[in-house]
């Protein structure tokens, strides 16, 4: 059954096969350490800047490797499978992050920015999600008020991912707190020395353990005026609605890459594992359930690879990669879960990688916005 996809080239194939090893050697033997702390260490972050795998969408004037989404993809499928630790925390930096630099900032904060988040000196976050405002993001409370030559910012932000490392902050506030989605903006907030910016908890969750989640808190945080993304002020929900198809096809990328490695990882074990005198896989509940998720593995490669040529083609829509997240993280937390189950309770033991990856799966239906909402939005273009 061999399937390429199309995006792939040769040029890909040698950069994923180098950044597979150098993930293998160098980096995943950390992964149980960084579990526990919560936390990557920054060298990690270097490492990977070192190896081209920041930004490698960002053209090469800004520090990236000039390629297309296709060497984005490519890294976000390799971090799934040989490190998920980092994975979600690098697809908000280099795919979120950078984007939004990129696509909305002036030459200067481009050349400011990007170059040192390309080598991993600094690491991005983008604070939305608030304590009583998640989906609704129109509502949100954060306010940047102008202050002649700055804005002072008062809020306070939640599941922030990147939250404790991150040197660099796009928060989303109202600037104008009574014009609802028209007074929203995005401001880049340098957390060093920014006496108004503080970090809280480094969140306890049920998965994704390495990859630090924090609240945000800002009392008076004063942001050049200059750290406006944009020209004018008001365009953030814009700006937030024209990135979210990239955001959703990474998350949709994590998904597809996850479903592929827990079907490659089952059928490997249940052909070692025996029971009653025969290999698992050679029990037909077995092999059918495998057959099922296999097909559904396919098929859920075939449309993200559709859907990673329409993003390169400059065409992808907000409903098709709304489609594309719901639907592949769903089939994520069900073909893990049936992966878990063919493994008995080995699965349930934290040293198979199959137990972790029914936990990290969870909040893929949840973050980047809920599967609800994409059905909401699928809906009103029917």
């Amino acid at each position: 059954m061999a399937y390429r996809s199309s995006w792939m080239t040769e040029e890909l194939d040698s950069f994923r096969t180098q950044f597979r090893r150098y993930l293998q050697a160098e980096l995943a033997p950390h992964a149980a350490r960084w579990r526990e702390a919560k936390l990557v260490d920054r060298r990690a972050w270097r490492g990977l800047g070192e190896m081209g795998a920041l930004l490698s969408s960002v053209p090469e004037q800004y520090g990236g490797m000039g390629g297309t989404f296709a060497f984005e993809a490519a890294v976000l499928e390799e971090l799934e499978v040989h490190l998920p630790e980092m994975s979600t925390s690098v697809s908000v930096h280099s795919a979120i992050v950078a984007h939004y630099i990129l696509a909305y900032g002036s030459e200067e904060q481009r050349q400011r920015w990007l170059p040192k988040m390309a080598t991993g000196e600094f690491i991005g976050a983008v604070a939305m999600t608030e304590p009583g405002t998640g989906s609704d993001l129109q509502n949100v409370r954060t306010t940047a008020r102008k202050d002649g030559s700055s804005y002072v910012i008062n809020g306070s932000k939640t599941f922030i991912t990147n939250g404790q490392n991150a040197d660099l902050i796009v928060v989303v506030a109202k600037t104008d707190p009574n014009l609802g989605a028209k007074g929203m903006s995005l401001l880049v907030l340098e957390a060093e020395g920014n006496d108004g910016f503080r970090r809280g908890r480094n969140l306890d969750k049920i998965g994704l353990n390495a990859s630090d989640t924090s609240e945000l808190f800002f009392d008076n945080a004063v942001v050049p005026a200059e750290n406006l993304l944009g020209d004018q002020e008001g365009q953030g929900f814009y700006q937030l609605m024209q990135q979210l198809p990239q955001e959703r096809l990474a998350l949709s990328l994590q998904a597809v890459a996850a479903i592929e490695h827990a079907v490659d990882i089952t059928v490997d074990y249940t052909k070692d594992r025996k029971a009653f005198g025969q290999p698992l896989i050679a029990f037909q509940n077995s092999a059918f359930k495998l057959a099922e998720r296999k097909t559904e593995a396919v098929i859920a490669r075939v449309f993200i690879d559709h859907c990673v040529e329409r993003l390169i083609a400059g065409d992808l829509d907000a409903v098709t990669a709304s489609m594309a997240k719901w639907w592949t993280t769903q089939k994520q937390n069900e073909t893990v879960d049936e992966c878990l189950q063919l493994h008995g309770g080995y699965g349930f033991m934290q040293e198979y990688p199959i137990g972790r990856m029914f936990v990290d799966a969870r909040v893929q239906k949840i973050y980047g916005g809920t599967n609800e909402i994409m059905k909401v939005l699928i809906s009103r273009s029917l």
